[in-house]
């Protein structure tokens, strides 16, 4: 039985790589800064909770990181932890350095000193490249990040990529774009969206404001791409690669097909506030996912309008309509 240790594991992503690991045969193991504190709601959502082991780890403190690796010798390791909101890194800074930066450097460091044959995945971001205009960004596209956020994400890639070449880790890092579920916080647009238009519906609210309406992303469903992730940790040899659908939008485009799906015209009801802009954004992020399906054989099953479906569909049935 292969051991699995997930950083971060009571994130949107942690929890569904849990899921698809434990369906693999795998023992898992999660960290939380504090295990004992965390409700790990995650995985008590997917029904998990009783099949993970969790423990306590703090990423930023090397000893800790280095004797939860050494007590439980992993045969894979996946770093999804760390700040993960683009807006909250304008306010906390040094805060989203440390989580990612420093705490993917102290898990790569352990295994230099630890075990070679941990194979170890990192999680990337599109948002390291910036704006890519109408030409989609592949794995060669030059990084040009827009936020604390992209700029830690950048250099914690770096850090990966150098560790593969000067100490011969087997150590990759996915570049995910957007990817949505209904596990995200509300603190994520696309969540905010669709609870605001259930509760307009539902007649519990009557306005939902947002920011800029025109920025386009691409956003897939988050279970098919924690697949992904294994499936880089289970290649002959460590790669970074893309994982995208290749269809992007405007989030005007969402905002309508939400507020359609619960039957309303979402003119009536969103208010455009300035104020929740971000000093600095991305206007159109496209990425192409080419390289994980010619070589893992990885390719989106869900695009955006599967997306909206079934985050739509898992509200609806918790908001009374």
């Amino acid at each position: 039985m292969k051991r699995a240790l997930i950083c971060g594991i009571n994130g949107q992503d942690g929890a569904y790589l849990a899921r698809h690991l434990l369906t693999k045969g795998y023992s898992v193991i999660g960290t939380s800064r504090d295990s004992m504190a965390s409700s790990f709601n995650n995985l008590q959502s997917l029904g998990i909770k009783e099949q993970v082991e969790t423990v306590s780890m703090a990423l930023n403190d090397f000893r800790s990181v280095y004797s939860t690796i050494l007590r439980h010798k992993p045969d894979e390791i996946y770093n999804l932890a760390g700040q993960t909101s683009v807006g909250l890194s304008f306010e906390q800074p040094v805060e989203t350095m440390e989580s990612i930066v420093t705490g993917t450097l102290n898990l790569l460091e352990s295994l230099r000193f630890i075990d070679f044959t941990t194979r170890f995945y990192n999680a990337g971001s599109s948002e390291c490249f910036g704006n890519t205009g109408e030409t989609a960004a592949t794995e060669s596209t030059p990084f040009y990040p827009r936020s604390p956020y992209a700029v830690a994400k950048a250099a914690a890639h770096g850090l990966v990529a150098n560790y593969r070449e000067a100490y011969g880790l087997f150590a990759c890092t996915g570049i995910l774009f957007n990817h949505e579920s209904p596990l995200r916080p509300e603190r994520f647009v696309t969540q905010k969206i669709v609870r605001g238009a259930a509760q307009i519906a539902s007649g519990n609210c009557k306005k939902l404001s947002l920011g800029d309406l025109d920025i386009e992303r691409d956003w897939g469903w988050a279970p098919e791409y924690v697949e992904a992730m294994w499936l880089m940790i289970e290649a002959t040899k460590p790669e970074d690669y893309i994982i995208a659908t290749g269809k992007t939008v405007s989030l005007a485009y969402f905002v309508e097909s939400v507020f359609s799906y619960f039957g309303l015209d979402w003119t009536d009801h969103v208010i455009q506030d300035k104020k929740l802009s971000r000093p600095l954004d991305i206007r159109t992020s496209k990425g192409n996912a080419g390289k994980a399906e010619k070589e893992l054989g990885w390719k989106y099953q869900s695009d955006v309008d599967a997306v909206v479906n079934f985050m739509c569909k898992d509200t609806e049935l918790k908001v009374p309509m």
